[in-house]
């Protein structure tokens, strides 16, 4: 076992048309349907003009069942509401992570104050899969500022890492997860060097939001790719040729089953068609935005 990590794969984040909007979306593809427990990354960019109302903006109710959607905001803010009485604006450098468990339908709006805080949004929605035990338990939404995150810095000050969740260097994030599960975003200055561990057994990648990155024993990586890695080393060394913002993830493999059908993910399809028939009868709950 080496030191650091090989690159297995890059993935560039292609435009996809998510019904209206657009989004980067660097896995699943073709050669990648998921790296396990992560089951989709979407980048989304936003701008929202002047005419249009927060209220109308983003992504209205729809119902989710047997995984995690996870919301990093880099950018703006988000509105999330949900059927379990949940409402909150988590705001530039926040996370919203939810378990949706049995099922539960949210929106996930612009704040009413967007044009105030310059009319844009930055975020990554990240999907989880959850483990079979757990895909029918109660859902559960966490909501984390950027200032109640753990935080790295590097030796040299010139890259910050905030631990949302798992473990990092002995730093703890404060989302409890379903899995073994580890999420960082990372701040990098010119230059900025850093070495991270990862445990061994866990997949693990790093998205480019911005900038550019040196992984050592590999070489350049641009923004708007995606960089998985072998599971042959402790860890990785990064550095930055300009400033560069970037997602760290890595989790133990779940090694299941995944049926999956629009906003449902299961272990089969009898599970995926009882999911569908759950919502229809409105089991999941009913959300109206006020």
């Amino acid at each position: 076992m080496k030191n650091n990590r090989s690159v297995k794969a890059i993935l560039f984040a292609e435009e996809v048309d998510m019904g209206g909007l657009t989004v980067r979306q660097p896995f699943p593809t073709f050669n990648f349907e998921q790296i396990d427990p992560f089951l989709l990354l979407h980048h989304a960019t936003i701008e929202l003009s002047q005419d249009i109302n927060p209220a109308d903006s983003g992504v209205g109710p729809h119902p989710h069942r047997g995984f995690s959607p996870v919301t990093f905001i880099f950018k703006g803010g988000v509105h999330h509401r949900d059927s379990r009485g949940n409402n909150s604006v988590i705001y530039e450098g926040g996370v919203q992570w939810m378990n949706a468990g049995m099922g539960i339908i949210h929106s996930e709006r612009a704040p009413k104050n967007i044009h105030e805080i310059g009319g844009r949004q930055e975020i990554i929605q990240l999907w989880v899969n959850t483990p079979s035990k757990h895909k029918m338990d109660v859902p559960e939404y966490f909501p984390l500022n950027a200032d109640e995150m753990a935080e790295i810095v590097s030796d040299d000050n010139l890259v910050t890492l905030k631990v949302v969740a798992g473990n990092f260097s002995g730093k703890a994030g404060k989302i409890p997860t379903l899995s073994e599960v580890n999420a960082a975003t990372i701040s990098f200055k010119k230059n900025g060097r850093i070495v991270i561990p990862l445990p061994q057994e866990h997949n693990a990648l790093i998205y480019l939001l911005s900038g550019k990155l040196t992984m050592e024993g590999y070489g350049l990586v641009e923004a708007l790719n995606a960089v998985v890695f072998e599971n042959d080393g402790f860890g990785i060394t990064l550095e930055a040729t300009e400033d560069t913002s970037a997602l760290l993830i890595s989790g133990r493999p779940l090694n299941e089953k995944v049926e999956s059908y629009g906003p449902f993910v299961m272990n089969t399809q009898t599970e995926i068609m009882q999911a569908l028939k759950d919502y229809q009868m409105g089991k999941m709950g009913v959300l109206i935005e006020d």
